[in-house]
């Protein structure tokens, strides 16, 4: 293919123009030979927000991204293959149980996964809070480990979607990881390299998520499925609630800790629902299930019997972590000190701030503000109380794992101040809010 003057397209893109699908492999084949600059990508990324794509060009810059790399080949694999992405929140730990839960139960999940930046967690974060637990393995190791336990939950390779890692750090800087395009063709190039049959998508909605309103969170999951069915594959979307943390743990040892809970029949009632619900999608679209009533009893089963539980066990040691922290979950590591944070009066809660708590626990080392920046995967944020609880003034609304308790007073007004309490109680949104589904 002839190279195209990327000052031409950027041109081209800010006047609103359509970019052809030559045009968008030439920009992307430049940008992974490094004929095209990081302040040329960066013009790019902000024509692209400012004026959009339509659904041909989202696709052609998708598929464009895709063939940047690899696309693992796991054909031979008689179990159909389902992966779950979400767009990011607080307390969402839900791959960490959802995983190993579908592949007990007949679907193979292979998932590459992400890291925490912002205020929204990473699953690679929490997985190595696992003592031992390796995230940077072959692609060779990964189709084995897929074919052997049922899931493999990794990094993102050099491999898989090169162009995507690149165009991904310059969107963090110009502040462009909002714009959907963008956004679509990141998601599905990583996932689409996966080898995966069908894909379930988590669009969150609310203060927590990156998408606030439902009108963004709604076109974004239309994209993303629109564009996932045009690449042949089984594409569901689900919209849900991330007005509030999800669970009742911000930060990852903590938060593994929950998503073991789960594995074990227990854990909070909205991170239950949220991996039942995408569990029976990824179930349904696996041909292993035809109505999400049967799906979600044949999740309970493998809960019930143990089953999702030694996946997981089976999945740890494969990829070289401790499989005893599943029975023995203070083997995770843990916070010197917890410090309480009282209720300041009498009430009940109406809101607790998603955004705010994950700003929080970043500031306490859970999370980063830089990718090269490393984590504390003992400290965090443990709400006792959430929506819809009955608060009496002293009672605890959060527990704080510290390294120290002096660090607390920076951290307790901002706790506080998160939680909304009212006289009357409200009713909380149902979690899941909406279904897109392929067409």
């Amino acid at each position: 293919m002839a190279a195209m003057n990327p000052v031409d397209l950027i041109r081209k893109k800010r006047d609103g123009k359509e970019l052809s699908r030559a045009e968008l492999e030439s920009l992307i084949l430049g940008l992974a030979e490094g004929t095209v600059l990081d302040y040329q990508l960066s013009a790019f990324c902000m024509a692209v927000f400012f004026r959009g794509m339509t659904p041909a060009e989202t696709a052609a810059l998708t598929h464009a991204m895709l063939s940047s790399g690899a696309v693992i080949d796991l054909s031979e694999l008689p179990r159909a293959k389902v992966d779950k992405h979400s767009t990011g929140g607080v307390g969402d730990k839900v791959s960490l149980c959802l995983a190993p839960l579908v592949a007990a139960s007949g679907v193979a999940v292979p998932m590459v996964s992400g890291r925490g930046l912002g205020h929204t967690g990473g699953t690679l974060d929490k997985l190595e809070a696992i003592p031992g637990f390796n995230v940077n393995l072959s692609l060779a190791r990964f189709r084995t480990i897929v074919a052997e336990v049922g899931t493999c939950m990794i990094g993102q390779t050099p491999e898989l979607a090169p162009a995507d890692k690149r165009l991904y750090a310059l969107r963090d800087v110009t502040a462009t990881v909002e714009s959907i395009p963008l956004i679509v063709a990141s998601i599905l190039s990583k996932k689409l390299a996966e080898g995966i049959d069908a894909l379930v998508l988590d669009v969150k909605v609310g203060r927590g998520a990156f998408m606030k309103t439902l009108p963004e969170a709604r076109a974004l999951a239309e994209a993303l499925v629109s564009v996932g069915t045009a690449a042949n594959k089984r594409v569901s979307a689900l919209l849900t609630d991330m007005s509030k943390p999800l669970g009742l743990t911000i930060g990852n040892a903590i938060e593994t800790r929950e998503a073991f809970a789960v594995l074990h029949g227990g854990g909070p009632a909205d991170l239950v629902e949220c991996t039942l619900a995408l569990g029976s999608e990824m179930l349904r679209l696996g041909g292993v299930a035809t109505t999400e009533d049967e799906a979600r009893a044949q999740l309970l089963v493998a809960i019930r019997s143990g089953a999702a539980a030694r996946v997981m066990e089976r999945m740890i040691e494969a990829q070289g972590g401790d499989p005893r922290v599943l029975e023995e979950p203070d083997r995770l590591p843990r916070a010197e000190a917890q410090v309480e944070v009282p209720a300041p009066r009498t009430g009940f809660v109406t809101a607790v701030d998603a955004l705010e708590l994950g700003l929080t626990a970043v500031s306490m080392g859970a999370g980063r503000t830089r990718a090269d920046q490393a984590v504390d995967h003992a400290v965090g944020i443990e709400l006792m109380a959430t929506v819809g609880s009955e608060i009496r003034a002293g009672e605890p609304l959060a527990r704080l794992h510290l390294r120290s308790a002096s660090h607390a007073p920076a951290f307790l007004a901002r706790v506080t101040n998160a939680f909304a309490i009212a006289d009357a109680a409200v009713v909380p949104q149902p979690l899941v809010i909406e279904r897109h589904l392929s067409r």
